[in-house]
């Protein structure tokens, strides 16, 4: 992970709605917890834009972030994040301990490669189907991948890619198959277009009509 991120967190000990308007609106933060790690939850606040502006990189949500509070460092990952309802505004975050000898739980983005260029859409005017687009991991803090890549170019038409399929970095486990075959879920596939095995079908059935003839 050649990233870094880093957000400067501050003491809170105003707590309720009221105090948590106030931050937003006053202060143009955000309230936050630290949570986790055998410690005792700790309520903080954050800056809004920053966190925003992380939020633009994908990398932000599988990432080891580090919080810096009265001068300290937390290694944590972003466990949960709240929304206003219809506003572009973040309205609270919470974060989870994590330390090199624990195990956690991530959901990483899956990125699909050569997509565009598979023979199965490229040369069959295939259509990829995207049943999934991030998976849940099980690893280490320090084997969390920032992404999962899933090379699309072996990938032949009506083939449908399972969990079961990806290729995952050392020290890394799919947390859905850890609870049997039956969680074995499909990430993708390519296919024909309805449009286009609707005129195979007609072109076929053409064919038959036309050796019935002769």
């Amino acid at each position: 992970m050649s990233q870094e991120f880093v957000i400067e967190a501050f003491p809170r000990d105003d707590q309720g709605k009221g105090a948590s308007r106030r931050l937003r609106r006053e202060e143009r933060k955000i309230p936050a917890i630290i949570y986790g790690g055998g410690k005792d939850a700790t309520p903080v606040s954050i800056w809004h834009n920053e966190l925003k502006k992380s939020l633009e990189n994908e990398a932000f949500f599988s990432h080891i972030l580090t919080i810096e509070l009265d001068g300290k460092k937390e290694s944590v990952i972003l466990k949960d994040l709240q929304r206003h309802p219809y506003k572009p505004i973040l309205t609270h975050a919470d974060f989870l301990r994590v330390d090199k000898d624990h195990e956690i739980h991530v959901n990483v983005p899956l990125h699909f490669l050569n997509e565009e260029t598979a023979p199965a859409v490229k040369l069959e005017g295939g259509v990829v189907s995207h049943q999934i687009t991030e998976v849940e991991v099980i690893c280490l803090p320090q084997d969390l991948p920032e992404f999962i890549e899933i090379d699309l170019t072996d990938i032949a038409m009506d083939q449908v890619v399972h969990l079961s399929d990806l290729q995952m970095p050392k020290g890394v486990r799919i947390a859905a198959l850890q609870q049997g075959e039956d969680h074995d879920q499909p990430v993708l596939s390519i296919h024909q277009p309805k449009g286009a095995k609707a005129d195979d079908a007609e072109d076929a059935e053409g064919g038959e009509e036309e050796g019935g003839e002769e």
